[in-house]
Parts: C-alpha cells; sequence; structure tokens
C-alpha cells in the first residue's frame, strides 16, 4: 500500500516593495513634473542645435578638407594641413597681434572711462535718469551705422566734425592754416579703437553701475562716520566689492571685441595694419575663395573665444553664489 507524501507549498521570495509602492509612485511623478518644465524650452534647444551646433559641426568638418574655388580639380582629405597653414601664415599672426592690441586697449580704455561714469552716475542730482538714458545710447546703435557715423561725419579730412572743429578753433586766434589731418591714414588702427570706445563704454558702465547700487550702505555710512575720506572709501571699500564686475565686463567685453568685423570693415577695410582675426577669415574665404583654410581659422578663434567664455561664465557664476548668500 502506496503512502502519499504531500509538499508543503512554496513560498515565493520578493526583494523589496513592490514596483508600485507609494514611493515609486512619487518617483514617477516627480519625473514628470520635471518633464512638464522642460517641455516649453525643448523647441528653442532644438533651433538653437541646428542653428548653432550644426554649422559648425560642419565648419570642423570643412577644416579638415583641401577645398579652394579657385582649384576645383584639387580638392580632397587635408588632414591638418590646414591648421599647419594657419600656424605658418605670417598674414594670421600679424591679425593675431592687431587683435590682441586691439581688444586690449578697447577693454582697458573702456573699463575706466565706464568705471568713471558709473562712479558720477551713482550719484543723485538733478536730470540723472536723462543723462543716463543719453550715455546708453551709443551701446544701442548698429554697429554698422556707428562704424559709418564716425568713418564720415567724424573721420572725414574734407567735411568732419572733428577736422571742422580744429578750423574753427584756429579761426578764434585768427589762424587761415588750420591742420587737417587724414585720421584714417595717419593712425589707422587708433581711428578703429576709439569707435569701439565709445560704442563698447557704455557696456562697461551699466555693468559697474549695477555693481555699484547693490554694495552695502551700511559699512560706507560707518566708514564716513569714521572719517574715512572719499579716496579711502573708493579703494578700501568700493573697489574691493567691484573686483567681480570688473572682471565680469572685462571678460564680456573681450569676447566681444574679438569678434569685431564691422568697424575694421567699414572704416579701414583691414589696410594699414588693421585687419584682425575676422577680418583675416573674410579675406580667407571671400577674396582667396580658400574656404577649408578660412574653416579652420574660424575654428582656431572659436576655441579661443570658447576659452575666454569660459572665465566669464565662472566669473559669473561666482557672482551669483556670492548675491545669493546675502
Amino acid at each position: 500500500m502506496r503512502t502519499q507524501t504531500t509538499e508543503p507549498p512554496r513560498t515565493v521570495e520578493t526583494a523589496g516593495p513592490p514596483s508600485g509602492g507609494p514611493a515609486a509612485r512619487a518617483r514617477r511623478t516627480e519625473r514628470a513634473k520635471d518633464w512638464a518644465r522642460r517641455a516649453p524650452l525643448l523647441p528653442a534647444l532644438v533651433f538653437l542645435i541646428i542653428v548653432t551646433q550644426l554649422p559648425f559641426l560642419a565648419t570642423v568638418v570643412i577644416s579638415f578638407v583641401r577645398w579652394n574655388a579657385l582649384a576645383p580639380d584639387n580638392r580632397g582629405f587635408a588632414a591638418f594641413d590646414n591648421y599647419r597653414a594657419v600656424v605658418t601664415d605670417p598674414a594670421m599672426r600679424e591679425s593675431v597681434v592687431t587683435t590682441v592690441v586691439l581688444t586690449v586697449t578697447v577693454v582697458l580704455v573702456s573699463l575706466l572711462l565706464g568705471l568713471g561714469l558709473a562712479l558720477l552716475l551713482d550719484r543723485g542730482f538733478r536730470g540723472r535718469g536723462l543723462v543716463r538714458t543719453l550715455l546708453i545710447t551709443p551701446f544701442l546703435v548698429v554697429p554698422v551705422a556707428s562704424a559709418l557715423l564716425w568713418k564720415h561725419a567724424l573721420y572725414n579730412a574734407s567735411y568732419g566734425l572733428l577736422n571742422g572743429s580744429l578750423t574753427w578753433i584756429w579761426g578764434l586766434f585768427g589762424s587761415d592754416d588750420p591742420p587737417q589731418p587724414d585720421w584714417m591714414t595717419d593712425s589707422p588702427l587708433a581711428a578703429v579703437e576709439v569707435s569701439l570706445i565709445w560704442q563698447w563704454t557704455p557696456f562697461m558702465m551699466l555693468i559697474l553701475l549695477a555693481g555699484l547700487q547693490s554694495r552695502p550702505t551700511d559699512a560706507v555710512e560707518a566708514a564716513r562716520m569714521d572719517g574715512a575720506s572719499t579716496f579711502d572709501i573708493f579703494r578700501y571699500l568700493t573697489l574691493p566689492h567691484l573686483r567681480r564686475y570688473l572682471e565680469l565686463a572685462a571678460l564680456l567685453g573681450t569676447v566681444y571685441v574679438v569678434q569685431n568685423f564691422d568697424a575694421v570693415f567699414t572704416i579701414t577695410s583691414g589696410g594699414l595694419g588693421t585687419a584682425n582675426l575676422p577680418y583675416t577669415i573674410y579675406q580667407t574665404f571671400y577674396q582667396a575663395h580658400d574656404y577649408g583654410r578660412a574653416s579652420a581659422q574660424g575654428v582656431v578663434v572659436v576655441l579661443c573665444s570658447l576659452l575666454v567664455a569660459t572665465f566669464a561664465l565662472r566669473a559669473v557664476s561666482s557672482l551669483l553664489r556670492e548675491e545669493a548668500t546675502r
């Protein structure tokens, strides 16, 4: 007679809480909210990628190609030949020096003038709003219009305002032979620099004025009560407080002035030693029709600009962190 043995029921072990628990549902809800907040930004992100990143990738690809429209049969993969030609090109080296001199001069002088104007506008006086609006106006002028204004209305040797003012001043003293310099020929690089300083000083002024208005007033009042002079307050309180703003203004100004093309093209057409990097790229692309080398030059300029922009972003981040901790 057989005896049947019954096995005990098997138990299924679970490794953790069910997937549909409250914690999992909360995480899914939070992710859905995050995507709902980001979804309106996706079209702008896609547009930004199409407009900026895809052309840059195409430029990088072309920079490794031997492509000159004047020699259509000699086209092919050039490896690093275009970059080697960019490094060894004397005209490129001269344009680098010109770009550095132009950028450093414009940024430093604009910073100093902007700091002086910001200190003046930080004081209360009648008509300050009107004066501030008038000082901001040069920055709002279209760059090409600004360059044309300086070229024809101010620098022109025949009917420009500068030579007309010299004629009027010399006439006050009874002289009929006033100096009539040709500003764009005698000092071409200085002519470009002055026009850019006029345009970028309001930008520096706005950033530094924002820094002055965020200065803690209690420390300034306490220093005045202790007998500190105006210069001491500026040296020991105002200037250290403006350090981040000065760095930010200098870095942002450098990024923009390095890429300036309008003033050089309009005022001097790149002649007489005023050809900077953007104008040199223009000459290589549109005049020499060497698309591969022009693309390599553009990539080098973009990389240098990104290096400066990285420092600018770090300055902005540190400035925002300082403001958040107050």
